[in-house]
């Protein structure tokens, strides 16, 4: 009997051992992260009666209870990114000083090449139709609109698009631009530059409250290639229930961008479905690089229903008439995701949708569901990044990754996050080491630190030091 007995029990253990076994060879290869499975199965729970409906909504609630951080800290550090209190380029040219909405309006449509519009210091309400920027400027002799010290110039936009820029060669900097409508549909885009507006630079300035603070487009077979954002603040004050895209730079069908230097922080959309991104590049542009910026999917605004997804190649793909040329066999060619500090994202980190041969090198992502890379029309180089989440592929992705360190797909689900424990408090924003990664093999490609612009950075990830971000008061330029 006592023989049966332990037969029986060695029989149960095998059985036990097994279904444990299986279930975790199921979740590491399941591809979805515990975030991601929560988001989808609570709308599937609609309609059915009260018990299923709070069984699934406590199931979404643990599956984020295991996979999320705590919120960020409220306040950020002084950082060395996004835009600065100083000054960053002082140009010289033809300063025509502006103290009126209406006198900038009229200084924006007779400008000419080597035009400095200047604000005068206070704030400035533009309402009715948008701010017409067509007039061109030179390659050597661009037309620039500006404050001549950051923080002193408000400009309060009551309009669908704030300026609608279709000429080349014209910069914005050191502004203050903040979106000021009752319904949030109605501030669509502080800057849409469409059409023939290449060489677009932005610079240096604080942006608040738009759906898509940049749109970026073609019109009539033009296409603005050649821009620039950078060393800007990005982000929303609130949720925008809208149903229009709730993307902060949203880039389509434009080659040879440069992102860089940003902090992007706040874009969640509470409209249709509910699908957000910090920046994105689609429509078949090429070589388009999003570098050294730091993406905070929640930081004032948190907790609500929906995807948040910090940076993409792709997006959620682009109607074949929007894109460069007009058929998108592949939303991008040749983009680069680069020495990024990405945070606190319901969904992917970064996102690849049909991106072919893109380099995504030495990114570092803390709270959020990793890189995906998705269908077979995307081919990436992930090399170098530290990623709290899952590196993957799927629908036919392929990855040639090394360097990587990520977290297996069964420890998210047991709530074990190993790569947060490389840094001292990532909640709180405190990104010193208390544990360094592994450095990079020798053969590593050659890439930038987060902070430290061409210094190399030897570590897995965007940074060797964090402490190189802040910016004390005290080293500010006077």
């Amino acid at each position: 009997m006592l023989r049966k007995v332990k037969i029986v029990l060695m029989l149960l253990a095998l059985v036990t051992l097994s279904t444990v076994l299986a279930l975790a060879y199921f979740v590491e290869n399941f591809n979805r992260t515990p975030r991601e499975l929560a988001a989808y199965i609570e709308p599937r729970a609609s309609g059915y009666n009260a018990t299923i409906v709070g069984l699934v909504n406590w199931t979404g609630k643990t599956l984020r209870a295991l996979d999320r951080m705590e919120p960020l800290v409220a306040t950020l550090p002084t950082l060395k990114l996004g835009a600065q209190a100083f000054d960053l380029s002082r140009p010289a040219g033809n300063i025509i000083l502006v103290t009126s909405a209406d006198q900038a309006r009229a200084a924006i449509a007779n400008a000419n090449p080597g035009d400095v519009i200047t604000f005068s210091p206070g704030v400035y309400k533009f309402s009715g139709i948008d701010i017409s920027v067509d007039r061109a400027g030179l390659q050597d002799a661009r037309i620039i609109v500006r404050a001549e010290v950051p923080g002193t110039v408000k400009l309060q936009l009551s309009l669908l698009e704030g300026f609608h820029i279709t000429a080349p060669y014209w910069t914005f900097e050191n502004l203050y631009l903040q979106g000021n409508c009752e319904i949030q549909s109605n501030c669509e885009h502080a800057f849409h530059v469409v059409g023939n507006a290449h060489h677009f630079i932005a610079r240096n300035n604080t942006i608040v409250d738009f759906n898509a603070h940049f749109k970026v487009s073609m019109a009539d077979h033009q296409i603005p290639d050649d821009g620039v954002i950078e060393y800007n603040s990005l982000s929303n004050s609130e949720v925008r229930h809208t149903e229009s895209s709730v993307t902060l730079v949203d880039l389509v069908a434009a080659s040879h961008w440069r992102i860089e230097h940003n902090l992007i922080t706040d874009f969640i959309k509470a409209g249709s479905d509910k699908i957000s991104y910090g920046i994105f590049a689609k429509g078949g542009g090429q070589e388009n690089r999003i570098v050294n910026n730091l993406i905070i999917c929640e930081h004032h605004l948190h907790g609500e229903v929906g995807q948040r997804v910090g940076l993409s190649l792709g997006g959620g793909g682009t109607g074949q008439a929007f894109c460069r040329d007009h058929r998108c066999v592949t939303e991008q060619d040749r983009g680069v995701i680069e020495s990024n500090l990405i945070m606190a994202c319901s969904d992917d980190g970064i996102y690849l949708n049909k991106a072919a041969a893109s380099r995504i090198i030495k990114n570092t992502l803390i709270d959020t569901g990793g890189i995906e890379v998705r269908f077979a029309e995307s081919i990436a180089d992930v090399e170098g990044n530290l990623v709290d989440g899952k590196i993957r592929s799927r629908d036919g992705g392929l990855i040639r990754a090394r360097d990587n360190i990520d977290t297996k797909m069964l420890s998210l689900f047991v709530g074990y996050h190993p790569v947060r424990s490389f840094f001292n408090n990532p909640s709180m924003m405190d990104l010193t080491w208390r544990q360094r990664p592994a450095n990079m093999s020798v053969s590593a490609p050659v890439s930038n630190d987060l902070c430290e612009g061409n210094k190399l950075a030897k570590l897995v990830g965007a940074f060797d030091d964090f402490n190189t971000c802040l910016l004390p008061d005290m080293n500010r330029p006077k």
